[in-house]
């Protein structure tokens, strides 16, 4: 059954994420009301997918929603949003995905204990099916509403708020990861003499591929490493060289400046 949603901030993320839960049918675009400032951004998502829009926050859309996304950033006036919401006394589920501001700043400045905040961090994956949000439900927070509609925009990892940063870090910018070893990858590819539609088509399939062969075999890295590397081969000797390079702690230093970046925005 779809759920009656709100939505205030109708920016990239939110647009994305209604995407995905319109197109796996937990929402309709005809229960589905986004409020945002800006007039061009309403026109559009009321134009390309049929939701129903406002520029002005919406008193009776937050009593009568199932759920109301927060999707506005943290510059913007988010707790006088909060309020007002507070005011209303809504049995909607709240979840918020506005970067670096707690469960517990979303409660105290609603100034109502009886709404219910859970806070997210979403995929920027979501119209893949892949990818996990982190989920930190808030007290009283109804998980069997929550769960299928974050889980319609990929997949959802309950986790305790205090690792929403390592999650931001980690798991939701993990696709940069991931781009930026395709990237040298392909490049190393034609520095050794492909073609560039060769080098991107040949990793592409080694990577969806290797990533397979993971989950099918449930084996240890090392254990599908030993496959490749005979005894003298070109296997074992291209790993002597990843080994003695920086690889392994450039990604664990990149991963690390991330969550310590997300750790710094949020008390900014």
């Amino acid at each position: 059954m779809s759920v009656k949603i709100y939505t205030i901030g109708g920016g990239q993320m939110s647009e994305a994420i209604l995407r995905a839960a319109n197109k796996e049918k937990v929402i309709t675009s005809e229960e589905t009301i986004i409020t945002d400032i800006s007039k061009v951004r309403t026109e559009y998502l009321e134009k390309k997918y049929g939701f129903q829009t406002s520029n002005k926050f919406d008193e009776k859309a937050v009593v009568n929603a199932e759920i109301v996304l927060l999707g506005v950033r943290p510059q913007d006036d988010w707790q006088g949003l909060v309020k007002q919401i507070g005011l209303t006394n809504t049995k909607a589920q709240i979840i918020s995905i506005i970067a670096g501001v707690t469960l517990q700043q979303l409660q105290t400045i609603s100034e109502n204990e009886n709404i219910k905040f859970t806070r997210i961090i979403p995929n920027t994956l979501t119209d893949t099916g892949y990818g996990y949000s982190g989920v930190a439900l808030g007290r009283g927070a109804s998980k069997e509403i929550i769960a299928p509609f974050v889980e319609s925009f990929g997949k959802a990892d309950f986790i305790p708020e205090k690792q929403i940063d390592v999650y931001t870090g980690y798991a939701v910018c993990g696709p940069n990861y991931v781009y930026n070893f395709y990237l040298a990858l392909t490049n190393a590819g034609v520095l050794a003499g492909l073609s560039r539609q060769q080098a991107n088509k040949i990793a592409l399939e080694n990577i969806k591929g290797s990533v397979a062969f993971l989950e099918s075999t449930g084996k240890h890295p090392y254990e599908l490493l030993d496959i490749n590397n005979s005894a003298g081969g070109c296997g074992i000797t291209l790993q002597h060289e990843i080994d003695s390079s920086t690889f392994a702690a450039g990604i664990q230093n990149a991963v690390v400046a991330a969550v310590r970046r997300t750790t710094e925005l949020g008390k900014e």
